[in-house]
């Protein structure tokens, strides 16, 4: 049985959010702190990093389930994603073990814990930490102009995905 392929306009898409989302975030570098502490600016910022985190593990588990093609081998969480992305070379391991896997555990803060999350620890994030983004979309644009390196296929327009 062969193993379905990628779906290459989900993954465009999605790469597009992460692009918008980014453009909106980068707004908020420009902020000192104090400025960043006012009015809905953090409110605004969680909805677009939460966006933009949804986006990344949407690819990473659309591709790890290429990867693996039975349900026992998959991972189920969004750091063994990130693990996996890592393990089968998609992604530098130490960008998977690390970068990655932190981002998968702010994103589960932010949907589980956003009531502990604070507009000092998200404004540290926005100032440091969106360039680690952009590197896993350019990972990913690569993986899609090559897929075939990691034994992966590009689905045909009327394949069932």
């Amino acid at each position: 049985m062969n193993r379905p392929g990628l779906n290459q306009d989900l993954l465009n898409q999605r790469l597009a959010e992460i692009s918008r989302d980014l453009a909106e975030l980068e707004l908020f570098q420009k902020y000192t702190i104090e400025a960043f502490l006012e009015g809905k600016n953090f409110a605004i910022a969680e909805h677009y990093l939460r966006r933009a985190l949804e986006a990344v593990f949407q690819i990473g588990n659309h591709i790890v389930s290429r990867l693996y093609f039975s349900l026992s081998e998959r991972p189920t969480t969004y750091k063994e994603i990130a693990q996996s992305l890592g393990k089968s070379g998609i992604l530098p391991l130490e960008f998977a073990h690390g970068s990655l896997t932190q981002m998968a555990g702010y994103r589960h803060r932010l949907v589980h814990f956003y009531h502990e999350v604070t507009p000092e620890e998200m404004y540290e994030v926005i100032q440091n930490h969106l360039k680690d983004f952009e590197f896993f979309c350019e990972k990913i644009a690569d993986l899609i102009k090559n897929p075939s390196i990691f034994g992966i296929n590009i689905s045909q327009k009327d394949e069932k995905i």
